[in-house]
């Protein structure tokens, strides 16, 4: 991913108000936003990662959007307001908006009202990056204001799953299920991870799912990597994957060949 601009929300940003707000704005909890060009949906994104996540992943690169409580509260006129600033050159890039987290559902009326606000006001392209874990949280307006789904499918071997995140995998299916008989365009983003999630098994297993779905647009095969593990040291977390490897251009090719072969477009 290639990041143009990021910004952690001061206790000022969080203050300041659209300056043409109509209405008591929603406030949630906000680590930051940036404005990025990579994984977080097609073209250049404002992307704004809310705070507050109910997966532990071994792998993440954000350990510090786990606790909505280290957010800043903030309103959603201030984060429009922001978007607003680059409105021209994200449509110019044939971009969007996107709420990421942590895990935005935790939030979902503060995601939901973000989502209606950006597609709405802004006219903007809008995604939505969940784990899908609490899908079940997303109702169906707040869907109807998502254009494209960035849904982690992290395992399918449940014993892998509950591993890497700490949860159970079935909510995820469950949403998956659900966003395909409402016909919402998803990207599923696979992290490969050497020794934990690369076994071709696991990997047909994620790829057959996908694929029987009917509206998996692409998949991203992310590899793994440990830029993360400062932030980690920093919170005084144990990185247990310290020693893992990132993937070889092989395996990362081996896997996009076992996607493809479900009919599905790997990157």
């Amino acid at each position: 991913m290639t990041v143009l601009l990021t910004r952690n929300l001061t206790a000022n940003d969080a203050a300041t108000p659209a300056a043409a707000a109509t209405h008591r704005p929603t406030e949630g909890s906000v680590h930051s936003w940036d404005l990025s060009t990579g994984v977080d949906g097609p073209g250049t994104r404002f992307v704004t990662f809310l705070s507050g996540c109910p997966l532990t992943c071994l792998y993440c690169h954000n350990p510090d959007t786990w606790r909505m409580r280290d957010g800043k509260r903030t309103s959603a006129d201030a984060i429009v307001a922001e978007a607003a600033k680059y409105t021209r050159f994200i449509e110019a890039a044939g971009g969007g908006a996107t709420i990421s987290g942590g895990e935005p559902l935790l939030q979902p009326v503060f995601a939901g009202e973000l989502l209606h606000r950006f597609k709405h006001e802004l006219g903007l392209h809008t995604a939505l990056d969940t784990s899908g874990f609490l899908g079940v949280r997303a109702t169906d307006a707040l869907l109807r204001d998502v254009d494209l789904v960035l849904l982690d499918i992290k395992s399918w071997d449940r014993a892998t799953y509950k591993k890497v995140t700490g949860r159970p995998l079935q909510p995820t299916l469950d949403f998956a299920h659900r966003l395909a008989d409402l016909g919402k365009k998803v990207w599923v983003r696979f992290v490969l991870v050497p020794g934990l999630t690369d076994d071709p098994a696991n990997i047909e297993g994620v790829a057959a799912f996908a694929g029987s779905l009917g509206n998996v647009d692409r998949v991203d095969v992310l590899p793994f990597h440990k830029l993360g593990e400062a932030k980690w040291e920093a919170l005084g977390k144990t990185f247990t994957l310290h020693d893992t490897p990132s993937p070889t251009p092989e395996q990362v090719a081996t896997a996009k060949s076992i996607f493809e072969a479900h009919g599905l477009r790997a990157v």
